[in-house]
């Protein structure tokens, strides 16, 4: 079984929420409950904006623009304190890490997960997922990303598994679920919003709560 890592095995949401109180902490003071709430709702609109681009300067750039901080991180600071911070951001979900655990019981697990090298490891690392996954594989150390299929078939090749005995586990329908059926494997659509699918992909299965992928496992 193979999963995406952001939204799927790891929340990135409340991440954000996290990133956004280090950086209220260390760029601003005595913000009022009101304002701080807009706050938030306009980081995450940037940070939204920004999603799968490593670059995240005009992120808050944007953001002090609209909200001038009381001390303002220099342009070529911002880079490094989003790298060094963020991946920090992210903790498991023991339930979830409890699924992992029981599926790895049975079959080979891995990792496939687009983003840079030095977050994306920072992450995994930091939420002890390292110890749960057979490999781990990250777009930008091998050259290649989802949806292109060879992402996949690096990770068949890698686990010695046939298209037709795996399964991918993920949040984008374009990215995670299109991209594994390139590959001929069957996609499970992880939902927890119960979003919309507007696209012509079709998933193999659509859950909306982790603990549905152990019904999979026969």
């Amino acid at each position: 079984m193979l999963f995406d890592l952001d939204d799927t095995l790891l929340n990135r949401n409340k991440a954000v929420e996290k990133m956004f109180l280090i950086i209220l902490e260390k760029c601003y003071e005595d913000v009022k409950h009101s304002v701080k709430k807009e706050m938030l709702q306009k980081f995450k609109e940037y940070d939204h904006r920004s999603y799968g681009y490593s670059d995240k300067i005009k992120v808050l750039e944007s953001f002090f623009d609209e909200f001038p901080p009381k001390y303002r991180l220099p342009r070529n600071h911002i880079q490094d304190f989003w790298n060094n911070n963020f991946p920090h951001c992210f903790s498991i979900n023991q339930n979830t890490m409890n699924i992992v655990n029981t599926i790895k019981m049975n079959v080979k697990v891995a990792i496939i997960t687009n983003g840079t090298t030095q977050r994306q490891k920072a992450k995994i690392m930091n939420t002890n997922l390292n110890r749960c996954f057979d490999i781990i594989i990250i777009s930008e150390e091998v050259g290649f990303s989802k949806p292109d299929k060879r992402i996949f078939e690096l990770a068949l090749n890698k686990l010695n598994v046939h298209p037709e005995a795996a399964l991918f586990v993920g949040d984008d329908i374009e990215k995670d679920i299109g991209g594994c059926q390139n590959a001929n494997i069957k996609g499970i659509w992880f939902n927890p919003h119960k979003i919309k699918n507007d696209t012509e992909i079709i998933p193999y299965a659509e859950i909306n709560s982790f603990d549905r992928l152990l019904s999979y496992l026969t």
